[in-house]
């Protein structure tokens, strides 16, 4: 009783919903006492609690006395919550002095719609190119971007097409085939004969009209001011598609020369520079379609038939009424371990949003899928490394045995196999560095929208793919990561990342230069004025109902010419500090 009443009076009174017992034992040691959450899912249920107090307690831990402690503090105020889900606490009823795990209005952040929608503002906060480490993203329930979709699609069938001859030519000259004749193939490598062996298909027309589409596209981007008819540029496009299609998913007896090779490069080349993603594109035309605002990879799909893409987003009202579909490339060269494919699940903790404070942790870990990596197939079981998924499905035989049955390693088994092919040094180089840009420019864009809150911090699991240069893409964000210990890998750095987490949201509070465990501070920056973010939303009527799009309603109109002066100055005055904080690690 001394105990808890000492506690109280220390303001050490906690609270946790859902099954954390790292976070509960770490507190206890620290010495906060816990007053259950009641829940109607989850009470203890105690006769003869029922007939002295008439009231049921929620489990508050395995110990026998944690519920006699609760009781002892039930009426007094909570001063830390660790919660499993945003809404659980309503942050505007606490007191400034209370803790809590969310910041409201993360989902800005943390769906897949939102993530898509902020990335392209970042020009407004950072000279980086989202293009660089976000793969190409769109809303399929927004009629515009409907549009630029499958724009894009057509003309990454293009690019296909082109990429294609050039491999071929490039097979053909170290195989050291003396022949004016060669065969396109099925993309596994298989022959298929043409359904249509009277009519051929003229290849040198073909390449031209693709060659044609991408050079229509590199003039639209020098002329980006002048009006174009989207009418008259849809129906070359589309039919070079469809051939293009034809051509990759068939079979069909071509004339190779070095006239076409030569134009293929060339154009290749140009659209390179404006593309970032080409290199990871591939040939096949893939893309994953996610409903924006599900996690686990429930729903997801990956298709590269643009038929098969709008005909999933019809199937379901619900999400296209709620604008929560997202189609997003594929990145068709990803980089193996034994031939199969992985993702990367990081840790990173919010304690701040402004200033913005980020805290990236040093640990991670890796998500196997349970079949070897293949295009010839569109199976989850190749394509998606989420755990929740995975777990369900039996591993290949043929898998390499190195690999696990419960699909994951740890960065130093990762690290091992990159000692392997003598490329370790490039995960310090390399890889860490790229994530923690792309975690950053996630971060800007959203800073201004989440709603920030003292005594408050959030811990996020990002995940991550990574290309045969090992150059890391942003897939997506999730809030209350999980914390399961699934693994003997989960197990040990699930639950060393939330210690982690108390030690830098409660121990530093006592003593600023506290052990931080893994933890590294990578960003910190008072957030800058932004009029012409605000300005911006408001000349694009992008009302979204965030506080700045309600300032922007009584700044005058400024001409675009000056705007577009103003921000470039802003941006290179801004953008060189981005990473230079004195606070901040790199």
């Amino acid at each position: 009783m001394f105990v808890c009443s000492l506690s109280s009076q220390m303001h050490k009174v906690f609270s946790i919903q859902g099954r954390y017992p790292v976070i509960r034992e770490g507190l206890r040691a620290r010495g906060w006492v816990e007053r259950c959450i009641v829940s109607k899912h989850r009470v203890r249920r105690h006769q003869s609690s029922r007939n002295r107090t008439g009231s049921n307690y929620a489990v508050c831990s395995d110990r026998d006395d944690g519920e006699l402690e609760s009781r002892l503090v039930w009426n007094e105020m909570v001063y830390f919550y660790w919660t499993n889900r945003r809404k659980a606490i309503n942050t505007k009823n606490l007191h400034k002095e209370q803790i809590t795990n969310h910041f409201s209005k993360a989902c800005n952040l943390t769906t897949k719609t939102g993530l898509c929608l902020n990335l392209r503002k970042l020009h407004w906060f950072d000279s980086a190119d989202p293009d660089t480490f976000f793969p190409r993203c769109y809303r399929l329930a927004a009629l515009d971007e409907r549009h630029a979709f499958i724009d894009d699609y057509r003309r990454t069938a293009c690019t296909s097409l082109l990429k294609y001859i050039v491999e071929k030519d490039q097979y053909v000259q170290g195989e050291r085939i003396k022949s004016d004749r060669c065969f396109l193939f099925f993309p596994s490598g298989k022959k298929k004969q043409s359904k249509r062996q009277s009519s051929p298909v003229n290849i040198s027309q073909m390449i031209n009209k693709a060659l044609k589409v991408c050079e229509d596209f590199l003039q639209s981007l020098e002329h980006s001011d002048i009006d174009t008819n989207l009418e008259t540029q849809q129906t070359p496009a589309q039919d070079t598609t469809l051939l293009c299609a034809s051509l990759l998913s068939g079979g069909a007896e071509i004339d190779s020369s070095d006239y076409l090779v030569i134009h293929c490069k060339a154009m290749l080349q140009r659209m390179k520079i404006v593309n970032p993603q080409l290199e990871i594109e591939g040939i096949h035309n893939i893309w994953i379609i996610k409903p924006g605002a599900k996690s686990r990879g429930r729903g997801i799909k990956c298709a590269n038939r643009l038929d098969q893409i709008l005909d999933l987003v019809k199937g379901d009202p619900k999400l296209i009424k709620e604008n929560k579909w997202v189609v997003q490339k594929y990145l068709e060269h990803p980089f193996l371990v034994h031939d199969t494919k992985f993702d990367v699940r990081q840790w990173f903790l919010v304690t701040d949003w402004n200033p913005l404070t980020v805290w990236f942790y040093k640990k991670c870990y890796l998500r196997f899928s349970t079949q070897p990596y293949t295009l010839d197939s569109m199976d989850s079981s190749v394509h998606l490394c989420n755990n929740s998924i995975q777990k369900r499905l039996r591993p290949l035989l043929q898998r390499h045995r190195s690999i696990p049955e419960d699909n994951m390693w740890s960065v130093d088994q990762f690290k091992t196999f990159l000692c392997t092919k003598d490329r370790e040094a490039q995960w310090d180089t390399v890889v860490v560095p790229g994530m923690k840009r792309a975690l950053i420019y996630a971060l800007q864009t959203a800073q201004d929208l989440i709603e920030s809150r003292k005594n408050t911090f959030e811990l996020y699991g990002a995940d991550f793919m990574l290309d045969r240069d090992l150059h890391p893409w942003l897939l997506e964000i999730n809030s209350s990561p999980t914390m399961a210990p699934s693994t003997p890998v989960t197990a040990h750095l699930c639950a060393a990342v939330q210690e982690d987490t108390l030690r830098v949201v409660l121990d530093r509070r006592v003593k600023r230069t506290a052990n931080t465990g893994d933890f590294q501070l990578i960003y910190k920056k008072v957030r800058n004025s932004f009029p012409f973010v605000m300005l911006y939303v408001y000349l694009n009527g992008d009302n979204d109902g965030s506080p700045s799009a309600e300032k922007v309603k009584s700044l005058p109109k400024i001409p675009l010419k000056d705007v577009a002066q103003k921000h470039q100055q802003w941006v290179s005055a801004t953008s060189s500090s981005s990473f230079s904080h004195p606070m901040v690690t790199q």
